[in-house]
This record gives C-alpha cells, sequence and structure tokens, in this order.
C-alpha cells in the first residue's frame, strides 16, 4: 500500500481516521474494530517500503507473521541518571523508570505486540532551583511532547504507553498523546519516600532543604539536641539535611507539581487507578507497568483515545482534586497547555469558579505536615476519588483508558478510614473554598495565580521591592537584607516565559523566607514558584515585564493591595495617569538570549494565561 500521508489531502476515504485533528500531519489509518496495527500497516504490510522492513528486523522483529500482523507500541520513559539514589543499591535505583519501561516492554511482548523502547530528556527541577538551569525547566514539558509526537507519528507507533516522573513531564506526554491522538497510558515513576534528619529529630524532604537554607541564613537553624556542640552546629544539619532529605527514588513527595499532576491525570483517566499515589520502589508499581500492556491493548481494540479522555468534565474532575488536596499552582499553567493542545475550552475564570465551590482538605506539604507516601497507606488517591464521587463532588462516570468509568476503577478500593488525619472529612475542612486563586487589576490586567491555603490570612498590603531578576533577591535573602519588621511585598520580574526565558520556578526564595521565619512577606513575580512553595505567594502575573505589563512598571515604594477574598491584585497609590507616563518611558530590556533552546523558545512561546505554549498558530504567518 502506497504512502499518502498527507496534511488533509491524498489520503482515501475510508483510511482516513475521523479522531484525527486536521491541523496535525494525517497518516493513512486502518478502521476501528479490526487488526490493532492500524497506523504501522502501510511501512509493515506489502513491498512498498522494503528498507523500513529491513531495518525493523534488524531491530527486533522476529518474523515475517509479526511484520505483518504485530501492532507497535512504543515505551517512552522519561529518564537520566541524576535525580534521588542510595550507593549501595545506585543501579536500581537510578534506572527506576528506565527498568519500568522494560517491564512494560517484556509485558507488551507477551500480549504479541512489538514493544519499542526509547528516551526523551529530563530536566531536575530540584538540581536547578535557584540557578541558571532551571530556565530549562518548563521549556522540556514542550520538547517532551514534541519528541514523543515526533517518534509516534515518524515510526508509525499504533499506540504509546509514557513513564514520567516529575511535574511538567507529565502533562508533556499527554500533549504529545493529544496531538497524535492514538491510544495511550501514562504510568507515573511513583513517588519517593521519606527521610530523616538525625539533627532535626524529624522527617524531612527536599523542600525542607531550602527552608533551611532561609533558616541558616537568619541564624535560626539549630539542632533539636545539644545544638551547636561539636557535630551539631548549623552547618552539620545542613549537611545533614543535604544527606538525607532523599533518601531513594521517586519524585518529590508532598503535593509539589509532580503528585499535583500525577493525582490529577489519575482522575481524568489516563492511568490505572493508583497510580498516582504509589511509592517508585513499591511492588504496586512494578505490577502496575505489567498490567499496563493488558489494558493498552483494551485500548486499541475499543479505540479509546487521549481526546475522547480529556474533555471539560475530565478537566473539571481535574480541577476538583487539585482544590482538595490543595495542589501546586504549576497545575494551573499545565491544564491550560493541555486544554489548548485538545482544543477544549478552559479559562483562568474556569480555576476560579471550581475554587470559590470546592473546601480544601488534605493536611499534605507544603502547608500541611503529611507526604504523598501518608496518603498511600490510608488507601491512596483511589479512595480519595471514590469518597469525592459518593459526595457528588467527582463526576464518576468519565471514561478511562481501562475501558470502565472511574467509578468502576475505584468501586472496589476500600474508603477512607474516619480516623485517619491526612485527608479531612468535608464537614471539617481547612478551608471552605480552595487555595487557589486567580487575581486580575492594575497589577496583573491578564491574570495572576496566588496559592492562598488561609494560613497566611487573605489579605497582604505592604511595600514594593522591586527585584529585576530571581538572583537579586536571592543575594539580598542570603546577605540577612529582607527586615522583619515592615510589610514588604517582594516583587521578582522579567522572569516570565519570554523574559526568563523560561519562567524559571523560584523556591529557593520562597522556602528561604519561610525558614527565615519572616512573616510579613508577600511574593509576587511574573515567574512560577514550585510545588513546594508555601506562604503568600502571586506567581504567573500577565502580562509579564518583558512584554510590558504593569509589573515592569512598579517602583520601590508602591503600595501593593493582594486581596484574595475580591480576587484582585493592584498598585493602590498609583493613578492610571502616572502609569501611563511610566509605560511610555519604559523600554523593553533587550533579551539576553540570542541562540540556542531557550532563544526558540522566548521566540514561540505564549503568555502564562494560555498555557505558556509554543504550537500555538500564528494566522499571520
Amino acid at each position: 500500500m502506497a504512502d499518502t500521508s498527507a496534511t488533509g489531502t491524498g489520503i482515501r476515504p475510508e483510511f482516513r481516521d475521523p479522531k484525527a485533528d486536521p491541523q496535525y500531519l494525517q497518516f493513512e489509518c486502518l478502521p476501528p474494530g479490526g487488526p490493532l496495527n492500524r497506523w504501522s500497516h502501510t511501512i509493515t504490510t506489502g513491498h512498498d517500503f522494503p528498507g523500513a522492513q529491513a531495518m525493523l528486523y534488524g531491530a527486533g522483529v522476529p518474523d515475517e507473521e509479526m511484520m505483518k500482523n504485530a501492532p507497535h507500541v512504543g515505551i517512552s520513559t522519561i529518564w537520566w541518571e541524576g535525580n534521588p539514589w542510595i550507593s549501595e543499591i545506585r543501579e536500581m535505583l537510578t534506572r527506576v523508570v528506565l527498568e519500568f519501561g522494560k517491564i512494560v516492554k517484556r509485558a507488551v511482548e507477551k500480549q504479541k505486540m512489538l514493544g519499542w523502547q526509547y528516551n526523551a530528556v529530563g530536566v531536575s527541577d530540584a538540581i536547578t532551583m535557584g540557578g541558571e538551569g532551571m530556565r530549562f525547566s518548563l521549556q522540556t514539558r514542550d520538547l517532551i511532547a514534541d519528541s514523543i509526537e515526533s517518534v509516534t507519528c515518524a515510526q508509525r507507533h499504533d499506540a504509546n504507553i509514557s513513564i514520567p516522573g516529575c511535574d511538567k513531564n507529565m502533562p508533556g506526554v499527554v500533549m504529545a498523546a493529544l496531538r497524535h491522538n492514538r491510544p495511550f497510558i501514562m504510568i507515573y515513576g511513583g513517588t519517593i519516600l521519606k527521610g530523616h534528619s538525625k539533627l532535626l529529630e524529624r522527617d524531612v524532604n527536599v523542600s525542607t532543604c531550602y527552608e533551611a537554607l532561609g533558616a541558616f541564613a537568619y541564624d535560626k537553624l539549630h539542632a533539636k539536641t545539644n545544638p551547636g556542640t561539636e557535630g551539631r552546629t548549623p552547618s552539620d544539619v545542613m549537611s545533614d539535611l543535604e544527606h538525607h532529605s532523599c533518601p531513594g527514588a521517586g519524585a518529590c513527595g508532598g503535593m509539589y507539581t509532580a503528585n499535583t499532576m500525577a493525582t490529577a491525570l489519575e482522575v481524568m483517566g489516563f492511568t490505572l487507578p493508583g497510580s498516582s499515589s504509589y511509592p517508585a520502589l513499591s511492588p504496586e508499581k512494578s505490577r502496575e507497568c505489567e498490567r499496563a500492556a493488558e489494558v493498552i491493548k483494551v485500548t486499541m481494540e475499543k479505540d479509546i483515545r487521549p481526546r475522547d479522555l480529556l474533555t471539560r468534565e475530565s478537566l473539571e474532575n481535574a480541577l476538583v482534586i487539585t482544590m482538595i488536596l490543595g495542589g501546586s499552582t504549576n497545575g494551573v499553567l499545565h491544564f491550560l497547555a493541555m486544554a489548548n493542545t485538545a482544543e477544549v475550552p478552559l479559562s483562568l475564570e474556569d480555576f476560579d469558579r471550581v475554587s470559590n465551590k470546592t473546601p480544601f482538605l488534605a493536611d499534605l506539604a507544603p502547608s500541611g505536615k503529611y507526604l504523598m507516601e501518608d496518603l498511600y497507606k490510608i488507601g491512596g488517591t483511589p479512595s480519595v476519588i471514590k469518597m469525592l464521587i459518593a459526595a457528588g463532588r467527582i463526576n464518576g462516570n468519565i471514561p478511562t483508558v481501562t475501558g470502565r468509568t472511574l467509578a468502576e476503577n475505584v468501586a472496589d478500593w476500600p474508603s477512607l478510614d474516619p480516623n485517619q488525619k491526612v485527608i479531612r472529612p468535608l464537614s471539617d475542612p481547612i478551608k471552605e473554598t480552595g487555595h487557589l486563586r486567580i487575581l486580575r487589576g492594575n497589577f496583573a490586567p491578564d491574570g495572576a495565580v496566588a496559592k492562598i491555603t488561609g494560613k497566611e490570612g487573605l489579605s497582604f498590603t505592604g511595600k514594593a521591592r522591586v527585584f529585576n531578576k530571581e538572583h537579586e533577591l536571592d543575594e539580598a535573602l542570603n546577605r540577612g537584607e529582607i527586615p522583619r519588621d515592615e510589610s514588604l511585598v517582594l516583587i521578582v520580574r522579567y522572569e516570565g516565559p519570554r523574559g526568563g526565558p523560561g519562567m524559571p520556578e523560584q523556591l529557593k526564595a520562597s522556602a528561604a523566607i519561610m525558614g527565615a521565619g519572616l512573616k510579613n512577606i508577600a511574593l509576587v513575580t511574573d515567574g512560577r514558584y514550585s510545588g513546594a512553595s508555601h506562604g503568600f505567594i502571586v506567581g504567573h502575573v500577565t502580562p509579564e515585564a518583558a512584554r510590558g505589563g504593569p509589573i515592569a512598571l512598579v517602583k520601590d515604594g508602591d503600595t501593593i493591595v493582594i486581596d484574595a477574598i475580591k480576587n484582585r491584585i493592584d498598585i493602590a497609590n498609583v493613578s492610571d495617569e502616572e502609569l501611563s507616563e511610566r509605560k511610555k518611558a519604559w523600554k523593553a530590556p533587550p533579551l539576553t538570549v540570542r541562540r540556542g533552546v531557550l532563544a526558540k523558545y522566548a521566540r514561540l512561546v505564549g503568555d502564562a494565561s494560555h498555557g505558556a505554549v509554543t504550537d500555538q498558530w500564528d494566522p499571520d504567518f
């Protein structure tokens, strides 16, 4: 059969994919209900592509029967050495996601399918945090999507199983799936277990390190017992944390961005039940990898596609569970990006609407004391979903990759023990409405995202102190220059998607402020905050400074008012006329990066209020 792939023409009607988005390159596809090699058949049957078949035999296709009839399943692992490991079992832990891919490949082959494992790049947010390397983090979301879309389409894979382990990696693999729209399952790499500090005498995690840095700078970091004695100095405590906060494999353990996205994608139907709460090294995680091959075959037989799963209803579920669990502000950015890719309407107003009607229930880090490991021990995400379906908070009728509804997936899971302390009952929430607030005003006309749990109050007024890059604030904190006796709004600008470039996370500053015990501070940026950030923080300010937004016009001493009840952020003591004069005098600073991947990103990326995507078509192009 000849290759008649085209951008919408040249494909015979009987081989057109009715579920393909015409904005993408089109491929011949067999109709559903028949052979499962619906896309790969073009190059594996007949003799039109002898070179392709020769290469496939060389790559491991065992015989002509498999060549002609077996579906091709891509297995994409988002893996690299550089995330947590333990020296005595280094090979197992550094390669845990890679090994998951091998488990999946063996299981796929048992199903008489061909599994092709490949890798996509990753960046460790925790390693790059506070440095120039963090600028590369967010753009890898789109780079991962580009990579998997490229391999899936170029190699004509019939399905994809992706295994990401960190925050932006998960929306990256889902965005790829929504582009190629072929059968797909995501397996979350799993959460890390708790660490323990001998000197602080308590459980710790990677976020503890950043908060400890602030405490160290402000002379507030001390061993719990016999502080200051030999081996128990503040420097010894820092070393203790550095050695013991990450005891093994897995994504950061709190309700940070990784676990925010994993729980959301589970409640949207993209994973097997339990995927988001199984620890990376649990036996359940390996069994999930083995089961994925059976389930991907179900999605192929039933023609369950990614765009069948990402709907307004499933996005609503994602927003609800994010508010319930106290999820990351980064979820806003990533949900907008995924919806944008799928052409499903979603706006900042939807987050406000859901937040206004959804209570905050989870006593999970960063604002609470428990970690995902603790949630796993009381039944995990499925038990929470079961409770929310019963309460009418989540739609249990949405489809999932298993071929069953979400409600059917969790029906046999245990109910939450009423005596557990991780998830509060709906009748006794931590906060009656959600912790994520969408703010607008003359400071952020196109929106900003605030993370306000209520513990830090619901409003803040302070004088602006402006920093034109994150490192300027970090240096001021390291020198102990931020006072305790004045209410300040610390503004970090020119760190947006374009201006950064890369919209870096700023956990180093937010955690240092918490560790230093600075209670009179609000943080505002056109960049991002980590899912581990907490306190009175506002990010994603739009328009960003590099595009001339009002955040670029603020001066030291201006009064900034943040109101999470009225959902506003304003420059209170500056008239519209004064802001207009400042805008006339403003000149955009030159972008410091002119070549390479960040230069491409700065040229292509859209604003944060629409997900900061890089493939939005310009009609004037």
